[in-house]
């Protein structure tokens, strides 16, 4: 049975509650029992969730919507300072928790598999929750996004394995102590935290380090940054490394990879012996996704060729690749890529699935920061489609930088030959969409930020 609620957890108030990573973490302890309370900017279907689950759930921030009893006040990254609840929290000496820490005391006494990279941590970690839940483990998952089946992104289990997606974005994920890490890739992003690739290895070997003795990390052969990590670690006392992908020397080695539509054929050779399965979702980093899962799954005694066939139920993540609809012979699908290499590689995963067809894309940048460092590299990205329309940066939790604006991502892709427009305005986009879609075409909504609010406007206006 897993365990109960930490005592500092037993009536906590969330600020920023309705985030996909504090949601998962109200909504465990919720179903643990704990009097779960806390805030969010507007109301949402996941705030409603939250009170179906006995939370309260305030809309905005006040210093009133601290409950003078609530044992801590969790917080994530991106509250700032001067939130009035996090300084009435102050006032009343109530303890602040970061959400990792959080998270890290919810895994206490599990088996815990911790998926970390820089992409592809959500649909790993997804792939994982509905395996082990098809075959009957009842595993506690937090994920960062929501199911496409349960329909959730976080739930608590009955069963003795916790699957969590590990953030390093802030460094967050040094907390955990898995039993079994993956690790997806490892490349230079969330530049207002780290400065270099050597500070984003030393933050992913502090991450393994915390393995608990005998445990096991799995790591990509194919990734540059993967396989850097692994020759740092390899010789770590105690970590258990199994490595996978196409590479020829992976413990765990991609054998084919065949696309079916929106779906592909995966042969894995494991053991000596070779597994074939069905991943259902498109393209190469997704299968790629499934193999880690499923070595993870081996690496905690579970037979491989259960775990393969409970695998391919995986339907998706709603935001990744996650299709909205089909109106007068166009399908809308959407995707959060936000990373140059993301976006490549949803990009070349649609353009295997477009079949001939035209690829149009709506993109959206996410961050200032993450522009002025790698808007080169997502302008370039953009040349995979057949036209794009770009809009002006979602700016998060950030400030503007002077200088810096989708004029940056605009340039670069329009010297890589791409067709290319800005749009300033987000409500034009349907329109402009519908005027520019062809039966057949697929047209791609991208980005981290509300553009995935588009989706059903453009279906709108395609069906009119």
């Amino acid at each position: 049975m897993a365990p109960g609620i930490p005592a500092a957890l037993e009536r906590p108030h969330f600020i920023g509650i309705g985030g996909a990573g504090m949601s998962g973490i109200a909504k465990i302890l919720a179903q643990r029992g704990a009097k779960v309370a806390g805030s969010d900017a507007k109301e949402s279907a996941t705030a409603e969730a939250l009170r179906a689950l006995g939370a309260t759930v305030h809309i905005g921030h006040a210093a009133g919507h601290l409950a003078e009893d609530a044992s801590c006040v969790v917080v994530s990254s991106a509250i700032r300072p001067d939130n009035p609840e996090l300084v009435r929290a102050a006032e009343l000496s109530v303890p602040v928790v970061h959400r990792s820490d959080a998270l890290a005391a919810l895994m206490e006494g599990l088996r815990a598999i911790a998926v970390a990279g820089t992409h592809g941590k959500t649909t790993t970690t997804s792939m994982l929750a509905v395996a082990l839940s098809g075959l009957g483990l009842d595993p506690s998952y937090a994920i960062g996004g929501d199911l496409e089946g349960p329909g959730t992104n976080a739930a608590h289990g009955g069963g003795d394995i916790f699957v969590a997606e590990a953030d390093e974005s802030d460094r967050s994920f040094q907390k955990y102590v898995p039993q079994v890490a993956i690790v997806l890739n490892v490349e230079l992003d969330h530049h207002a935290n780290y400065a270099s690739m050597d500070e984003i290895y030393e933050s992913f070997e502090t991450f393994t380090g915390k393995v608990v003795p005998g445990g096991t990390l799995v790591v990509s052969a194919d990734q540059q940054g993967a396989v850097e990590l692994t020759r740092r670690v390899r010789g770590q006392e105690g970590l258990q490394v199994v490595t996978y992908g196409e590479a020829e020397g992976a413990d765990v080695r991609v054998h084919k990879i065949t696309p079916r539509g929106l779906t592909s054929e995966v042969t894995v050779v494991l053991g000596g012996k070779y597994l074939t399965f069905t991943v259902s979702v498109p393209g190469r980093h997704y299968a790629l996704n499934a193999v880690a899962a499923l070595a993870a799954g081996v690496a905690l005694g579970i037979p491989a060729h259960n775990l393969a066939s409970a695998i391919g139920t995986y339907t998706g993540v709603k935001r990744r690749l996650q299709l909205k609809g089909e109106a007068a012979g166009v399908q809308v699908i959407d995707s959060y890529a936000h990373h140059p290499t993301e976006m490549a590689a949803d990009l070349e995963a649609m353009r295997g699935a477009a079949a001939g067809s035209r690829l149009l894309v709506v993109f959206q940048p996410h961050l200032f920061s993450r522009t002025q460092e790698l808007g080169t590299e997502m302008g370039q990205a953009l040349a995979l489609a057949d036209a794009s329309l770009v809009l002006d940066i979602y700016p998060a939790r950030e400030d503007p930088i002077p200088g810096i604006t989708s004029e940056l991502i605009i340039d670069a892709a329009k010297t890589a030959g791409a067709d290319v427009t800005a749009v300033h305005d987000k409500a034009r986009i349907p329109a402009a969409v519908a005027g520019m879609a062809k039966p057949g075409d697929l047209v791609l909504t991208m980005g981290a930020g509300d553009v995935t609010d588009l989706g059903p406007r453009i279906l709108d206006h395609l069906s009119n």
